[in-house]
């Protein structure tokens, strides 16, 4: 009630990394793909701190993979949400 049109305009919402690595995951979902997170430092070195698995293959298909540039290429981090 305090705040104008102009203020809430350009404040993000902050989603955490486990919702949007869930969110992620819903929408990949579909293309029987998943999001990981490596675990370790050996993995993360090899991987990155997230990769994708395709379900059906059982085979890593993409490695490196930013969580909020994921996110916002599938359309599941909104131009008004920013991550945590």
């Amino acid at each position: 009630m305090g705040k104008d049109r102009k203020t809430l305009k350009t404040t993000k919402g902050q989603v955490s990394p486990q919702a949007l690595l869930q969110r992620i995951n819903r929408a990949m979902a579909k293309e029987d793909q998943v999001l990981k997170a490596a675990r370790g430092e050996r993995w993360r070195g090899e991987l990155g701190d997230h990769y994708i698995v395709d379900t059906n293959l059982n085979a890593v298909i993409a490695q490196h993979c930013g969580l909020e540039a994921l996110g916002t290429e599938l359309g599941v981090l909104k131009e008004w949400e920013t991550l945590a």
